[in-house]
């Protein structure tokens, strides 16, 4: 069964397009499954750099059809945007395909996502004001469009109507904002039905297909797992299931088709927005982690929170994910400390804790427990094997192995496609 889950293991971030990209060229079909365009992915092919926002990175092989879920969230205006400007620099973006079941960011769910933060003030989530929340809370809701909803200009306007006529009282009443006209609203969507309309298509049906020919089939997360709204620092999460369990419903893909499911794990940690973070630094080794790993996201513009790697974390996104493999990215931004320091475990309450706290209160107040390997100072960009890595990186990478509970696969030594050493094939 070649269908293969590759997600975030901490708060995003992690270098999951690079890693999609490299499998690219024996893979059949990436799939996004949930999420929309708040997650971030950076591919750089040769001298070329690509930010990926809503299309799966699989957009970039040729052999490659990539796939929009029904658990993705889309904003048709962002969607086409992104299109536009791939196929302006010579991609070949002709073989997308888009779930009809996936629901539609309209430009409602950006007023009320941007008006709510604002209101919440000193107690905001950090959300990207992109309008994916409300689009999933109206998905659960069941007032929300969905793609297919384009064609059918009745079903459009009635859902659009009962939508706005609640929102509308709300931004009215509590946040002293005008009235969205909904006759507006419906016309903008269905100005984007013939563009779309090509790629539309009953994805679930065509994923399932692909596996049952022995076509090889990757889901891609957006996010990481710590951002998971079941499994994740909530209420600092996004708004759905990044974490392995979300490709099934995201994809509507059976659990008993997945075969291998591979965690991204950047060799040190980062997040952006707002929520507890224990190995966080304050000081100029993370300003250093910040410059040399170019820490800026790619979708929010936001500089990066930054820390040393948390062995507790990588232990939890194995066992909610059920990791076979991780991929370790981004171990050249590490290279010239005397000593790297590593979070095997907390301190809370003056108890040492060695998994994550399923109390909300006990991990905010969680402080790192280190210990400290060896640095080293060569260049590792070019290193193609396990063996070309100077002695203590070996041992680095040994350690977080041991200490995160499933063997690391592939090592991400630079910024580029072929910058990799890979230890055991994927696929």
């Amino acid at each position: 069964m070649p269908a293969l889950v590759l997600l975030g293991a901490q708060w995003g971030d992690e270098g999951k397009g690079k890693a999609t990209d490299l499998l690219g060229g024996s893979v059949d079909y990436v799939v996004r499954y949930q999420g929309g365009n708040n997650a971030g992915h950076t591919v750089v092919v040769g001298d070329q750099k690509y930010a990926l926002h809503l299309l799966p990175s699989g957009i970039l092989t040729p052999e490659c059809t990539p796939v929009i879920g029904n658990g993705v969230v889309v904003d048709p205006a962002v969607l086409l945007s992104e299109l536009s400007g791939l196929n302006e620099r010579g991609v070949d973006t002709s073989k997308l395909l888009i779930s009809g079941n996936a629901h539609l960011i309209t430009p409602y769910h950006t007023t009320v996502d941007k008006v709510t933060e604002r209101f919440l003030g000193s107690r905001k989530i950090g959300t990207t004001g992109r309008g994916i929340g409300p689009t999933y809370a109206d998905k659960i809701n069941r007032v929300g469009i969905r793609v297919q909803d384009l064609y059918d200009e009745s079903i459009l306007t009635q859902k659009v109507e009962a939508a706005l006529d609640f929102k509308n009282q709300i931004l009215a009443k509590l946040y002293n904002r005008r009235a969205i006209d909904s006759a507006k609203i419906v016309e903008e969507l269905l100005g984007f039905a013939d563009q779309l309309k090509p790629f539309v298509a009953d994805t679930t049906l065509i994923l399932n297909n692909a596996i049952d020919d022995g076509k090889v089939v990757l889901f891609e997360g957006g996010q990481g797992t710590l951002l998971d709204v079941d499994h994740g620092t909530y209420p600092f999460v996004t708004s759905s299931n990044p974490t392995a369990g979300g490709a099934c419903t995201g994809a509507g893909v059976g659990p008993t088709k997945i075969s291998r499911v591979i965690g991204i794990l950047k060799a040190y940690t980062t997040r952006v927005g707002a929520g507890p973070f224990p190995t966080e630094l304050f000081d100029e080794d993370g300003e250093a982690l910040r410059r040399i790993g170019g820490e800026r996201g790619v979708t929010t513009g936001r500089d990066r929170r930054c820390g040393w790697f948390d062995a507790v974390i990588a232990r939890y996104a194995t066992r909610v994910n059920g990791l076979t493999d991780f991929f370790l990215t981004k171990l050249d931004v590490l290279t010239g400390w005397e000593q790297i320091p590593v979070c095997v475990a907390y301190e809370i309450d003056g108890k040492r804790v060695e998994e994550l706290p399923y109390s909300q209160s006990d991990f905010h107040h969680a402080k790192p427990v280190y210990e400290y390997l060896p640095g080293w100072t060569e260049d590792i960009s070019k290193a193609k094997t396990f063996a070309d890595l100077p002695k203590n990186a070996q041992a680095y990478v040994k350690a977080l192995e041991e200490m995160s509970g499933a063997p690391i696969s592939a090592i991400g030594v630079g910024p580029g496609r072929t910058e990799t050493i890979e230890i055991n094939s994927f696929i």
